[in-house]
């Protein structure tokens, strides 16, 4: 029985105005596209019908049934303890970064297969891709150092027929993010990545452990990571912080490849770090966009070594 109903706002503000999943999940609707969700959703002590997001394979269903119903993604899945993204936030970073390119364009989103993204870190997942194909036709390359992901992620972009809109590559150095991926005659208009956020192991499973007390208010001994996530995935030897002042410094060499950089960062003390680095390397533009699903606060880090002058130049020419 339910304890009490809960009141929900019609729309979920904080998610970009464009976001697909502004308002409350219709199950119905959900099932109706995808009949192996029924098997997860019941009546919560709400007296609202939803799944149990501390179960993984709840959220994969959910995930496969969001994707084909919003995107028309027929085919969709993940291995074993793989990355499972949360689908609301991961269109919310391709939103935002669409308008980075609206004012060198004459206030319009740039549309189409001219449009270039590289995906540092595709993950087993290939969740940026789809939907950034399927939301503004742009193409893809996506990057990945972890075999089973990368044919993982191959095997879905073949069963969707994207195989021309999204090209993957394997990155055999695991410290660089752009050198061995990026050609000598290639340019993107955007890069984008997710960077792991821990240290360690131990630091995942620690805040693991903080955010389920949070949610549950009690302590859970051996916490299961409801979305996954393998450990390069998860964590790095220096965590965020390292990887990111990494790609930073490495992004200084591409900065006429690539019209903005980006980067999803979850501590604001990683933006602290990237700021004075960035006016140190020459980036003409940098800055932070806020952005938020439910009770998480997550930051896009953008920066560009392009002056203006080439911005619209770029424009011009490329789109």
């Amino acid at each position: 029985m339910a304890q009490y109903k809960k009141e929900h706002p019609a729309i979920k503000s904080k998610l970009h105005p464009r976001n697909k999943h502004r308002e409350r999940y219709n199950f119905e609707a959900l099932i109706a596209t995808s009949p192996d969700l029924k098997n997860y959703v019941a009546v919560n002590k709400y007296g609202d019908e939803s799944i149990d997001f501390f179960d993984p394979n709840a959220v994969k269903a959910l995930n496969k049934a969001l994707l084909k119903h919003f995107y028309n993604i027929p085919f969709w899945d993940i291995p074993e303890n793989y990355l499972c993204p949360p689908i609301p936030g991961r269109a919310d970073y391709l939103h935002y970064i669409a308008d980075l390119l609206v004012k060198s364009n004459e206030g319009k989103i740039p549309k189409g297969d001219k449009i270039n993204v590289l995906d540092i870190g595709i993950g087993a997942n290939c969740v940026y891709p789809l939907l950034g194909n399927k939301e503004y036709n742009w193409n893809f390359i996506g990057s990945e150092i972890d075999k089973v992901a990368l044919q993982n992620a191959s095997a879905i972009v073949s069963k969707n027929s994207l195989d021309k809109q999204i090209v993957l590559r394997e990155q055999l150095n695991e410290s660089k993010c752009f050198q061995g991926i990026i050609k000598p005659t290639e340019y993107f208009d955007l890069s984008i990545c997710n960077p792991p956020f821990h240290g360690s192991y131990a630091e995942a499973q620690a805040s693991s452990h903080r955010k389920l007390k949070n949610l549950t208010k009690e302590l859970t001994p051996n916490p299961v990571l409801n979305f996954g996530g393998k450990s390069n995935e998860l964590w790095c030897d220096g965590g965020e912080a390292t990887f990111v002042k990494n790609m930073l410094l490495e992004s200084k060499q591409f900065g006429k490849h690539c019209h903005w950089f980006t980067s999803l960062i979850s501590k604001e003390s990683t933006v602290k770090m990237a700021y004075p680095l960035l006016q140190e390397l020459g980036a003409t533009e940098y800055k932070t966009i806020g952005m938020g699903q439910g009770n998480k606060v997550s930051r896009l880090l953008v920066w560009s070594f392009l002056t203006r002058e080439e911005q619209l130049k770029w424009a011009k020419e490329k789109w």
